[in-house]
């Protein structure tokens, strides 16, 4: 059964009106500057914020993998391969700095019955359930189609939000029942996309173009991320692509924030070591223009 980290509640950047955003753990990618890290492994993780921490010891006696101690300077410290992410140290942490990502499993019944209870919101403004991740493509198949099919038995709009890097048969399975696809196309060019995701970009050209011939509602999104892909001529050969093959389909450009950095951290991780830059609102602009000149009509910024 697919593993939740988070499932929020009143979203409005996941596609149209009002949604509820079930991000699911576990993606094949791996993204130097992914600002959701603790969506990429599939298993639940520990999160510590150390910042808050008063060193008062809870946790210490009630880790059974004996994975927590002080050190010479009486701080608390966690050695991360010794965890099992059991969460008997949060339980036990009075101060609440100490939670495992990735533990909610819930059937397909149970997800929905969730989900249901926001329908007042969703057929007011138009808006519906989002599967995020993570990557929500990397669940099991049989898990999804249901969650799918029952949303759409129901009249709910529902969208995906992808990297597109699954297995065709995914794709075909979901397809009669997701209304919208949130589509990230990180790079164009396969050398820059494997250099950076960990993957290259065929199969995810791939099933775009699949969808794209099938008459899939495609919301195309480029993360803008300085120095990746935030050139003029990036931008004009992507916009180009789209338009060429993709169709005249809505992009959004999504520029390249700091926001998860503090993520990582509390995973016991290190930001990623290369520079990456938060582009300019007159850069991104610009980029918009050059989309538009490549003959796309509807182009944002965000989204």
């Amino acid at each position: 059964m697919p593993r939740i980290f988070n499932i929020q509640r009143f979203s409005t950047h996941d596609g149209p009106g009002i949604r509820t955003t079930v991000f699911f753990k576990g993606c094949p990618l791996a993204c130097a500057w992914c600002h959701n890290p603790e969506s990429q492994a599939a298993s639940p993780e520990l999160m510590v914020d150390a910042d808050r921490c008063v060193s008062c010891g809870s946790c210490v006696p009630a880790c059974p993998e004996h994975a927590i101690s002080r050190d010479g300077e009486g701080r608390i410290v966690t050695d991360r391969d010794r965890c099992a992410a059991c969460g008997a140290c949060a339980d036990a942490c009075p101060a609440g700095i100490r939670e495992i990502t990735g533990d909610l499993q819930l059937p397909v019944r149970d997800l929905v019955r969730r989900l249901l209870a926001d329908r007042m919101f969703f057929e007011r403004s138009g808006g519906g359930v989002t599967l995020s991740g993570g990557e929500c493509l990397a669940q099991d198949v049989s898990y999804l189609e249901e969650l799918c099919r029952t949303l759409h038995g129901e009249g709910v709009h529902v969208a995906a939000d992808t990297c597109g890097l699954a297995p065709r048969e995914i794709v075909e399975r979901l397809l009669p029942f997701v209304d919208l696809w949130l589509y990230d196309v990180k790079a164009l060019d396969d050398e820059v996309h494997r250099r950076y995701t960990g993957h290259g970009n065929a199969p995810i050209l791939a099933n775009l173009e699949y969808l794209a011939d099938r008459g899939a509602t495609l919301n195309v999104r480029v993360p803008v991320v300085r120095p990746v892909n935030d050139g003029e001529r990036d931008i004009a050969a992507l916009a180009a692509y789209i338009r060429n093959r993709i169709g005249d389909v809505r992009v959004s450009l999504l520029p390249y924030h700091t926001a998860g950095n503090g993520k990582y951290r509390r995973l016991g991780r290190q930001v990623d070591a290369r520079a990456f830059a938060v582009p300019a609102a007159e850069h991104m602009e610009r980029l918009r223009q050059i989309c538009i000149g490549q003959g796309l009509t509807d182009v944002e910024i965000g989204g």
